[in-house]
């Protein structure tokens, strides 16, 4: 099989970590021991990571040094790509023992700039605040904010995915085994001019739905959406939270699920797989090769 995995936020830096370079490597070491249980299986492979703590830090970074010459989203996103792919290539190839071609790949991510999402900041990038802290930092540096469970984060642009300008890139690569690490953060957003050619544009695409259209585009078998919790609940952190062990894209439709979290997951999945003879699946990152079995996590399919 084909199978498309998306690493969450977990494989690289669990809340309340320092954002140093020796956390992610410890992390995204499990996260490389776990994915290569994928292709010793036999599947080909295809791997998508989150970035937006690292993009955040890049982004305060940049702000403390010189403020107005501060790089955009886009280019963040780039730097940030190399970073975590790097770091996601080395820690593969060292637990397949060097005898399997692995690639990063920097993938622009086409986007609308009519999206509406321009005008609604909902995606959250980097560390965590109090709401005194967040008030403050938003005033002073013009930015949106919004909570995020206890607490406060900036928030930017998250327009949808439309199109891979590099697809043929990497359908080439595929063609020769090459095991991918590519869309990285959700792409890089660019859009097209009246001319053709494409310029970035300041937005973090949500890693699940471009992961979707990627998988969709590549004809994967399999989407792995890839987190710290073991499947998909049913009245998550109350006393009668059940696990959903398998649904229809139209059963995915109908919950109520948390806009920050778990639903962009689960509607990312039900778009793969709808009128398909695909499935994807929803878990923790160490139970990747069980959900591709069946054997874990929360499997979205039509039924």
């Amino acid at each position: 099989m084909l199978v498309v995995a998306a690493l969450g936020g977990n494989a690289l830096l669990r809340r309340g970590e320092p954002l140093t370079a020796e956390a992610q490597r410890t992390n995204v070491a499990g996260a490389a021991d776990a994915l290569a249980q994928i292709i010793r299986a036999g599947h080909k492979l295809v791997i998508t990571h989150g970035n937006g703590p690292q993009i955040g830090l890049l982004a305060l970074q940049g702000a403390a040094y010189k403020p107005d010459e501060s790089f955009p989203l886009d280019v963040l996103g780039a730097e940030t790509d190399g970073m975590i792919g790097y770091m996601i290539e080395q820690a593969l190839e060292n637990a397949l023992g060097h005898d399997r071609a692995v690639a990063t790949l920097l993938t622009q991510i086409e986007v609308d700039p009519r999206d509406p999402a321009f005008d609604r900041p909902t995606k959250f990038i980097g560390p965590v605040y109090d709401k005194a802290e967040a008030e403050r930092l938003a005033e002073a540096r013009g930015w949106s904010i919004a909570a995020d469970g206890a607490h406060w984060r900036r928030v930017v642009p998250s327009p949808m995915p439309s199109d891979i300008p590099d697809l043929k890139v990497l359908q080439l690569l595929l063609s020769h085994d090459v095991t991918l690490i590519c869309a990285g953060g959700g792409g890089i957003p660019v859009v097209r001019r009246p001319d053709g050619s494409l310029i970035g544009i300041e937005a973090v695409i949500d890693k699940d739905h471009a992961t979707a259209l990627l998988a969709h585009k590549l004809g994967a078998d399999a989407l792995l959406l890839l987190t710290d919790v073991a499947a998909v609940f049913r009245d998550f952190g109350t006393d009668t939270q059940a696990a959903i062990r398998q649904m229809s894209p139209e059963d995915a439709a109908r919950l109520d699920l948390p806009d920050g979290s778990m639903a962009p997951k689960v509607a990312a999945a039900a778009t793969f797989v709808s009128g398909r003879d695909r499935f994807a699946s929803v878990g923790r990152l160490e139970d990747a090769l069980a959900m591709l079995e069946g054997r874990a996590g929360t499997m979205i399919a039509n039924t």
